[in-house]
């Protein structure tokens, strides 16, 4: 693990940060590995320099966010107040930071600025969703996450058919900078989900019990139909899996363990 965290550290200090290379070597490290087993050493040795959790307050984040607060409740969460979530996306963001004891929550809101500009009516999603995204979601993270080398997130292999092939560590390719972005619950089923939340008497999101598995902006959020995958809800009647911070796994790609 030693000389893990001297080769990454060192790889610091260049650009980009990490490699494909080292995305494969992470997960071959940690196959096999549990998931607290992962980030307990991942977060408490600083394998990875300055790491940030990115989370929606969605349907499942409290998992993510209690599994990592349990370690170090210091770690910053950014969340992307577009200033289109459902009030109770709000209400649960704010139960859940007083709940989990986060130490360092962030509240990341696009620039007035731009909106005036390029959405004065706020219906941009309604025509252009990829540009409603941009200036609303990845616009703000990309500039918040510039002092950061990796960031956490809690997407799952079974949301959707476009995430089939999530690793646990891959390059962040939403610029050049060589940002890790880890997955810690890649392989994480609902039903360890489900079990995770009671056995830590975890609060559920209250959009869940109404038909919302999966919970973005409510003007581009549905309610999912029986035997629909959990993410359907999600812009549907376009062709947009993502809002641009995420991007699909093609199946079969190298970084992929066998977990």
């Amino acid at each position: 693990m030693a000389n893990l965290a001297a080769r990454i550290v060192d790889r610091l200090d260049v650009s980009p940060r990490f490699t494909e290379q080292d995305a494969i070597r992470l997960n071959n490290l940690f196959r096999g590995s549990s998931t607290d087993e992962m980030l307990r050493n991942m977060l408490g040795e600083h394998l990875l320099g300055e790491v940030a959790i990115v989370s929606s307050f969605g349907a499942e984040s409290a998992a993510l966010l209690h599994l990592v607060a349990s370690i170090d409740s210091s770690v910053p969460v950014l969340f992307l107040d577009t200033g289109r979530h459902f009030p109770e996306t709000l209400a649960y963001r704010d139960a859940l930071v007083a709940r989990l004891g986060l130490k360092d929550f962030r509240n990341l809101q696009p620039d007035p600025e731009v909106l005036a500009a390029r959405d004065a009516s706020q219906l941009r999603w309604s025509f252009d969703p990829d540009g409603c995204c941009e200036i609303r979601k990845v616009v703000p993270l990309a500039k918040a996450l510039a002092g950061f080398d990796a960031t956490i997130t809690g997407r799952k292999a079974f949301q959707a058919s476009t995430r089939n092939a999530l690793p646990r560590f891959e390059i962040d390719t939403s610029d050049v900078s060589g940002r890790l972005k880890v997955n810690p619950l890649a392989d994480w089923t609902k039903a360890d989900l489900d079990a995770y939340f009671v056995a830590h008497d975890l609060p559920v999101h209250p959009l869940v019990a109404q038909g919302y598995p999966s919970i973005g902006c409510a003007p581009c959020t549905s309610i999912v139909k029986p035997g629909e995958d959990p993410r359907a809800g999600r812009w549907r009647g376009w062709d947009k899996t993502e809002c641009g911070i995420h991007t699909p796994i093609p199946d079969g790609d190298p970084n992929q363990p066998s977990f």
